[in-house]
């Protein structure tokens, strides 16, 4: 999705943006939906904050990253012998579906079209898509009926930017960019933008009318300033008045460079990086989501080696619902249309986990401001069932204290298997009084740490 530089612009830009836009001016409303009635409109979203992002194009054959085309500079004509190859002949998106899902994911987005500007779709405005190469299939009409079906909600991540339509104007990412004014000119003679608006919302309107109910929408992405675009280039505005008129129960992020509009997103995207707290505009929090992959490409990359393991994944789900966000978490499929074996088995690891411990995870969010987190643990917090989760980073030795949850908790059991944990006074020589204080509660642990990779404590409120 980004090279290395451009992830660090944007997750910047990201956070700037979070700090200076508001949501609520409504001098500038796209729509006029209240702040109550978007709450509900997003509640299946924020209880399942857990979603598998998909990236997967033409790429897959290079096997060397999303942005390849960018990165080596390669000319449309090179390019073409990949649209022309292309048949993932072991593509079974029933297959894909029962992973997610079994990894405890409850929704799914995939590129529709990602910069490379090749559509998984049959879209009727192009040549460059699925169904013209040797595949011969809409796939995502396939994924989308293969995820509903196992009962997962469904998006479409939709770029921006199109590295092979003849009239998107050549800009800083593009592959053919340029270092001057001049040059940029001299590369752009020819290519009409208003060509380029009018063919990315007939698109848009194709993804959003020819699939029935559409989930989310996860347009990507904008990079105003000196030989970039933004909301003026997308005429974005217009676009999302047409998203919300089709779909008005889709969710869409904030990549459109709508930030100052009222119903121009819906939630955040830091991406690639893990946020301080939960993210505000003019103090007031708001809905987030991070993107995250296993290693550090977001295509099907051969040869990358920087997978993150179990417990490093594990503590990127907990830590986000800790601060009231969702994890979006991607895969990249290999040409052939399978997920690489090494995703295949983060995926399995982490529905082990889920499997058990989904209780803190799901309709979860940042705990109350009284319950202090005690050393090397992480709190979440479960507002409609009033209980509250210990995640154990770091296993204690039999006495655990929780500092001033005295008189807050009536019941505390391991969560894997609801086994009861004592609420009582330290144990061991000398310990009474010494650890703790009178606000304080203590709970005695087994000595030994049971058989997941990070124990959750679920404490039955007062």
């Amino acid at each position: 999705m980004r090279t290395v530089l451009i992830i660090l612009c944007l997750g910047l830009f990201s956070i700037q943006g979070i700090l200076a836009q508001t949501p609520d001016n409504r001098e500038m409303a796209i729509w006029n939906e209240t702040e109550a009635e978007k709450t509900e409109r997003m509640k299946w979203w924020t209880e399942d904050r857990f979603g598998m992002f998909i990236h997967w194009g033409l790429y897959a054959q290079l096997a060397r990253h999303e942005w390849i085309k960018k990165n080596e500079r390669i000319s449309d004509e090179a390019y073409q012998k990949y649209f022309e190859l292309f048949d993932p002949d072991l593509f079974n998106p029933a297959e894909w579906a029962a992973k997610a899902k079994a990894a405890g994911m409850k929704y799914a987005v995939i590129t529709s079209k990602h910069h490379e500007g090749f559509c998984l779709f049959d879209s009727k405005y192009t040549d460059y898509k699925a169904t013209n190469t040797p595949y011969g299939k809409d796939i995502i009409k396939e994924w989308v009926d293969a995820f509903r079906a196992k009962g997962l909600k469904v998006g479409f991540y939709y770029s921006l930017i199109d590295w092979h339509h003849p009239h998107y104007s050549i800009d800083r990412v593009h592959p053919r960019s340029a270092s001057s004014e001049e040059e940029y000119a001299r590369l752009n003679e020819g290519r009409d933008m208003d060509i380029y608006r009018q063919y990315l919302k007939d698109q848009v309107r194709e993804l959003l009318t020819n699939y029935g109910k559409i989930d989310l929408l996860w347009l990507d992405y904008s990079f105003p300033g000196k030989f970039g675009k933004g909301r003026d280039d997308w005429d974005a505005v217009e676009l999302m008045k047409m998203v919300r008129q089709l779909q008005p129960d889709v969710l869409v992020n904030d990549r459109a460079d709508l930030k100052e509009y009222w119903g121009g997103w819906d939630f955040t995207t830091p991406e690639q990086f893990k946020v301080q707290s939960w993210p505000e505009i003019d103090g007031k929090k708001v809905p987030w989501e991070t993107c995250q992959t296993f290693s550090g490409s977001w295509g099907y990359y051969r040869d990358e080696q920087t997978w993150k393991d179990n417990r490093q994944l594990l503590v990127l789900l907990i830590e986000t619902v800790s601060k009231g966000g969702n994890l979006l978490l991607n895969v990249g499929p290999t040409a052939r249309g399978t997920f690489d074996s090494r995703a295949d088995k983060a995926l399995a690891e982490m529905g082990e986990w889920m499997k058990l411990h989904g209780r803190s995870i799901y309709g979860c969010t940042q705990a109350p401001e009284e319950f202090e987190a005690p050393e090397h643990t992480i709190l979440t917090y479960n507002p409609t069932t009033n209980r509250l989760y210990i995640h154990l980073l770091d296993y204690p030795i039999t006495n655990f204290r929780l500092p001033g949850y005295k008189g807050k908790v009536k019941y505390a059991q391991f969560l894997h298997d609801a086994s009861e944990i004592l609420i009582t006074a330290p144990y061991g020589h000398h310990m009474q009084g010494s650890i703790a204080t009178e606000a304080d509660l203590n709970l005695r642990l087994p000595v030994i740490k049971p058989n997941v990779e990070i124990p959750v404590i679920e404490l039955y409120l007062e």
